[in-house]
């Protein structure tokens, strides 16, 4: 029988699709004062996959990733995404249209998880609403995408940047003399 055992942080990351420049920065300040100093930003990426945030964001989207030098438990993810829901309100048009989408999850040496409010078949219920998402699994030295992966997450440049995140966080796990499971 397996035992249960203790499992190390996890590396808390935010993906951001927005329009505005300056609200994004709005956004990601509010996200420092709770989760810390941001210790890798990627660029910004063009966002052409769907165009189902139009209506609400607009034309001319961008991506953009962020993760946190602070290492967090898996299982503030829920609390997590509920923070990220009310900033997504606290920053909208009249609290119908969204002018910024925020999506948090958390990064580990073996996977990419994100947190939604959306239930699916393959997502897993964590608690208060919220369901995870593995978007990503770790094989053959990157990131590789499973069969439900939304098509951006796909992309090459977006595994470029979880592989970088990855090996950031790798690192602090070895600082830290915890073994990577």
């Amino acid at each position: 029988m397996a035992q249960a055992i203790s499992r190390p942080p996890v590396k808390l990351i935010l993906g951001y699709l927005f329009h505005d420049h300056k609200l994004c920065n709005e956004a990601i300040l509010e996200f420092k004062k709770n989760y810390g100093e941001i210790d890798y930003q990627s660029p910004a990426v063009a966002f052409s996959h769907t165009d189902y945030y139009s209506n609400e964001q607009g034309g001319s989207l961008f991506k953009q990733f962020v993760s946190f030098e602070k290492l967090v438990s898996a299982t503030a993810l829920p609390e997590i995404k509920i923070f990220s829901n009310g900033l997504e309100a606290k920053f909208s048009q009249n609290k119908k249209k969204r002018l910024i989408n925020l999506d948090p999850g958390y990064l580990t040496a073996a996977k990419l998880i994100l947190a939604t409010a959306k239930n699916q078949r393959h997502r897993i219920y964590l608690d208060r609403g919220i369901y995870a998402e593995s978007e990503l699994f770790y094989q053959n030295k990157s990131f590789m995408p499973w069969e439900w992966t939304y098509p951006d997450y796909r992309k090459e440049e977006y595994i470029q940047i979880f592989n970088h995140i990855r090996s950031i966080y790798v690192s602090q796990i070895k600082k830290l003399g915890l073994i990577l499971l």
